[in-house]
């Protein structure tokens, strides 16, 4: 390829992304902004804006085209989800658990997974997500103790997980099991398959949350559960693990685009405000003090969506970017509880007013230091992968 035919596809690969970022604002503008305060504050799950998502392809964002999907890049795909954020967090969760699940069987999956699946998965035909976290385990995945026994042709699965995004709405989820629970190291003995619901797969609750309402969280039951073998994911078993980490770099990417998309919003909300509130005869934004807490907030927002570029550009790269998806998860996330709180204190009493935004980033922003990993464990993942890198 010639340098010039190279910068023609380059070019023409960016006029199709803002194509698509500006078709996500507009259906943002017209499809979500209306009916955002009503939707979320009597937690109904959005059925008519996940239909205008499967309709703009987002279910198949990062799925190659040859499978049905936009081929976007994880670079791409973090600007959408920053967009979609700084509107309602909620949505971003509903289509970035399944593309997690998507991207383990793109990564991972035999060719007639991939065939199988995701086209469907594309089109937003079959929806789902992950389904790792347990009542006793969610950080420490190696200590799941929902177990998958061969039974001829199939698996029989019986456990239970929690905290699963999608879990009433979705029909497919990437499900981790103990195939072996004997093995040692413990994670030999993990595989990861592709769960539908159907007879011993069921939905026992829904979990009420302080935020991130709209999308469903819920509690599935799995009571001598029958999965085909050809629905392991690679078809080996004790692997999972591995899967199941490889597709949790694209969730820390998205997480904290998420958070990008949180704490822009919260800026905004507190720059207008700060203009039209006055105190001593004088727009807020006139004070020191309220300036001081808007330049914090501009620069964490730019510093969060900077680390979330490179982690997203490493990720496209084909490298290992758990430090840098660590990194962008830990600090963007921080920055939205940061920024969140900032904007409530500088709209004064109307930021704890449900009549207002803010009120309602105040209570996603916490989800985003918990969800895909904890902070701490970033900071772990991080410091871990830092000595490993630059070994004396």
């Amino acid at each position: 390829m010639t340098e010039s035919t190279a910068a023609n596809s380059a070019a023409q690969g960016e006029d199709q992304d803002a194509l698509i970022l500006d078709s996500v604002r507009r259906f943002l503008d017209r499809e979500v902004k209306p009916h955002v305060h009503r939707l979320e504050h009597d937690d109904i799950y959005p059925e008519e804006i996940v239909a205008g998502m499967k309709a703009l392809g987002l279910f198949g964002a990062t799925i190659a085209a040859e499978y049905g999907g936009l081929g976007l890049s994880t670079t791409t795909y973090a600007r959408i989800v920053e967009l979609v954020s700084s509107v309602w967090m909620s949505l971003s969760g509903i289509f970035n658990s399944h593309l997690i699940m998507a991207a383990a069987v793109q990564r991972f999956g035999t060719e007639a997974q991939k065939r199988h699946f995701l086209p469907r998965f594309a089109s937003g035909e079959l929806r789902g997500g992950l389904a790792l976290t347990e009542p006793d385990c969610g950080t420490d995945l190696q200590a799941i103790r929902t177990t998958a026994r061969r039974d001829g042709d199939h698996y029989r699965v019986n456990g239970t997980k929690t905290w699963i995004s999608n879990g009433i709405h979705g029909q497919c989820f990437a499900l981790l099991v103990k195939t072996d629970p004997a093995a040692q190291p413990r994670h030999r003995g993990m595989s990861l398959f592709l769960a539908e619901k159907g007879p011993g797969f069921t939905v026992s609750r829904k979990l009420e949350k302080l935020g991130y309402k709209g999308i469903d969280s819920a509690e599935l039951v799995f009571t001598d559960y029958r999965i085909p073998a050809d629905r392991l994911i690679g078809g080996s078993e004790g692997l999972g693990l591995k899967h199941a980490l490889g597709g949790l770099e694209l969730g820390r990417i998205n997480v904290a685009a998420r958070g990008v998309g949180v704490a822009q919003a919260a800026l905004d909300q507190a720059v207008a405000y700060s203009q039209v509130r006055k105190t001593f005869g004088k727009p807020i934004c006139e004070h020191q003090a309220i300036q001081l807490k808007l330049a914090d907030m501009a620069t964490q927002v730019r510093a969060a969506r900077l680390l979330v570029q490179d982690a997203a550009h490493a990720y496209d790269r084909g490298e290992r970017c758990d430090m840098e998806a660590g990194m962008a998860k830990l600090f963007a996330s921080e920055a939205a509880v940061s920024c969140s709180l900032e904007s409530m204190r500088i709209h004064g009493g109307y930021g704890y007013s449900k009549e207002f935004t803010v009120e309602r980033l105040y209570r996603d922003a916490p989800l985003l230091v918990i969800g895909e990993g904890t902070n701490e464990l970033q900071r772990i993942i991080i410091a871990r992968q830092l000595i490993e890198r630059n070994p004396v």
